[in-house]
This record gives structure tokens, sequence and C-alpha cells, in this order.
């Protein structure tokens, strides 16, 4: 049996998905991208701004469901532009110092809305 999981600290779903399903010991946390929670517009000019939105919105679901970012064991990262890998991983590494979750980070030709950056993310408990 599985269930939706929804916070207003992050976004809501700007198609017919949802911010993340738990499932038995694993919540798949639907891909973030930067928007206000609250007005749902973009935040953030560069991928630094962007991507700390992003984690924000990302970390405020995983704790809605119950599981922390340690809990967090595989990322998938989406930038516009692969020049900005350095800065990306700068503000990643905060929100996972230790033990970071597997990953892969590939640049796309687009992303919703035109932005920079997007994470989804898969946890266990």
């Amino acid at each position: 049996m599985s269930r939706t999981i929804h916070t207003d600290e992050a976004p809501g779903a700007i198609g017919p998905y949802s911010q993340a399903v738990h499932t038995g010991n694993m919540l798949f946390v639907s891909g973030q991208i930067p928007l206000d929670p609250a007005t749902r517009k973009i935040v953030g000019s560069n991928i630094a701004d962007q991507a700390e939105r992003v984690l924000k919105s990302l970390s405020a679901i995983v704790e809605a469901a119950g599981f922390t970012l340690k809990d967090v064991v595989k990322c998938t990262c989406y930038l516009k532009n692969l020049d900005d890998f350095e800065t990306f991983n700068s503000v990643y590494g905060r929100y996972f110092p230790e033990n970071p979750p597997a990953r892969e980070c590939v640049e796309v030709s687009g992303l919703p809305k035109g932005m920079l950056v997007e994470v989804s993310a898969i946890c266990v408990a």
C-alpha cells in the first residue's frame, strides 16, 4: 500500500503527479524545481540560488514523509548547463555532507518553466 506525500513547504505539483509517494520503507520524491512554495514563482536567476531552493523543497518533502536526508540513497540531478556542475555540487554537498547518496547529474536541453536545475530522490528507511 502506498500513500502520497504533500507539504506546503515545497511547491505543489505543476502536473498530474505527487510531490512524493511513500510505499513500504521507501520514499520516491518527484523532481523538484526552484519554485517558491507560496508564490509558485521562480526563485533565483543563477544555479546556486536555484539549487538551494530545490534542495530545501526536497528536504521538506523528505521530512514531511518522516524520513531524513540521511535516508536518501539515490538522487537524479538535471542541469540546464553542465558548466554549472561545480557550483551545483557546492550547494548539493552542504545537504549531503556525510555518506552522500548515489546519483547521476546530466545536462538536459530544457526543464519546466526554463529552470536551471531539477532534482529527484529515492529514500530507504
